[in-house]
């Protein structure tokens, strides 16, 4: 009898499981059929044909997409947008959509642009197989630059399947927060032009794709499920989005502290005003700065004050260095900031990166100021300088003084609940920061 029982509660078990596996891949389903979307071999035009104008362009754009290889950072954003997973793509579009995309942190956001793309994905399949197109690096025997040669060699070039994704997924990013569609349509057009530069697409498939996806998108909007589910997916954004009302002057919790706001001006690794810093003040969230006000009285009772360089920084700011430092040929700070590396190694060696914790708005750089003496500290090294001099256990080329100041900069900021970047001495995170996954993009001011 017990034997019996246990195969009951077994194969009920694995009842309930199947059932809730079948429940979330319908949840997970197209909103329409293939059958039920326009046919866009009807819909839009055939590729160019090889003896005409609009092929010789193609051929120029594929000799222009072999030069931006030379970019390292163009290169590897490349070679990320080839990735075909919905995971991938969302890491990429999370920084301009303002939040981090995932199935576990915001599931409504996530299932109805899941099921967006699996639906809009469908359009691509039969002008593929209809027309047959070769592919760029196939015409010219060249291998990719992303390794996808086996993978798609046998499939057609026509549309592009990663461009009517990124493309898609933007258009349904857009419309969950219409703030970010600059920002999110930006970075979608760059996935559709990294697909020339990889050597897989030619550059009218990629334009005509885009038309492709917006045709997709239309279509979704007559569909009631799809519109219940974009609902949902917009309340859960406007739930979870918390945005300047959340953030205080620093100035006005901590009102000893004194700014030197880089970014607003023009001395700084750029050499120019940063995006986003509309005036020389600094922002946090009111833990950082409650845990910062806490800082200032722990320094100032040893004869300090704080002196801050930067705190809260918007999306658009990150951008503009991302933008900057593609630019090789600009080094007009190089003598100031980065003397001793090439620029275009800033990326490599992640100097330079397409996100920051300043971006979640608990981070803050900042050095000490002596009171009796009346100037900044001596910590054997300048805020923003490019090099193993400004790791906080540097000790080779700086004197025993320098690098005790370091310390108790460090020490204060890690007895009241901040933790240090091991390449920054400067650079200082809340431990407990209010929100660890969003990319604020509202101004300084």
């Amino acid at each position: 009898m017990k034997k019996k029982n246990n195969l009951f509660w077994l194969l009920s078990a694995t009842l309930i499981l199947w059932s809730g596996v079948v429940a979330s891949a319908q949840d997970m389903s197209a909103y329409y059929t293939v059958e039920e979307l326009p046919d866009l071999i009807q819909c839009l035009p055939a590729p160019p044909a090889m003896d005409s104008p609009a092929f010789q362009y193609d051929k120029q754009r594929y000799k222009w997409g072999k030069q931006q290889r030379k970019n390292v950072a163009r290169a590897e954003m490349a070679k990320r947008d080839a990735i075909w997973t919905n995971e991938a793509l969302m890491q990429e579009l999370s920084v301009p959509f303002g939040m981090e995309i995932s199935a576990e942190k915001t599931p409504a956001i996530w299932k109805v642009v899941t099921r967006g793309l699996r639906t809009i994905n469908q359009l691509r399949v039969a002008p593929k197989a209809y027309y047959q197109r070769i592919r760029p690096f196939v015409y010219y025997r060249e291998p990719t630059l992303t390794g996808e040669d086996d993978a798609l060699r046998g499939e057609g070039s026509y549309p592009s399947g990663h461009t009517l994704r990124a493309t898609a997924a933007a258009l349904l990013l857009a419309q969950v927060n219409p703030g970010a569609a600059n920002a999110v349509f930006a970075r979608a057009w760059e996935a559709g032009e990294s697909r020339v530069i990889a050597g897989c697409h030619w550059q009218s498939d990629v334009d005509v794709t885009r038309m492709g996806a917006a045709i997709g998108y239309t279509a979704l909007q007559n569909n009631p499920e799809f519109l219940a589910d974009m609902a949902r997916a917009r309340e859960e954004f406007e739930r979870l989005s918390v945005g300047r009302d959340y953030f205080v002057s620093v100035t006005d919790v901590v009102p000893d502290a004194i700014l030197e706001i880089r970014y607003f001006g023009t001395y700084n690794f750029v050499g120019e005003r940063i995006d986003g810093y509309k005036a020389p003040t600094a922002l946090l969230t009111k833990e950082a700065a409650a845990a910062l006000k806490a800082v200032s009285d722990d320094v100032m009772a040893q004869g300090y004050r704080l002196k801050i360089y930067d705190a809260y920084r918007p999306q658009c700011a990150v951008d503009h260095f991302v933008r900057w430092a593609t630019n090789v040929s600009d080094t007009r700070m190089k003598s100031y900031f980065y003397p001793n590396l090439d620029k275009s190694v800033l990326f490599e060696q992640e100097y330079i990166m397409a996100k920051s914790g300043h971006t979640r708005g608990s981070t803050v750089d900042l050095t000490l100021f002596d009171m009796r003496t009346e100037k900044e500290v001596d910590m054997g090294g300048t805020f923003d300088w490019f090099g193993r001099e400004s790791h906080p256990d540097y000790k080779e080329g700086i004197t025993p003084e320098q690098y005790a100041n370091r310390m108790i900069l460090r020490e204060a900021m890690l007895r009241h609940g901040f933790k240090p970047l091991d390449t920054e001495w400067w650079h200082f995170t809340l431990i407990d920061e209010p929100f660890p996954a969003r990319y604020f993009n509202f101004p300084v001011e």
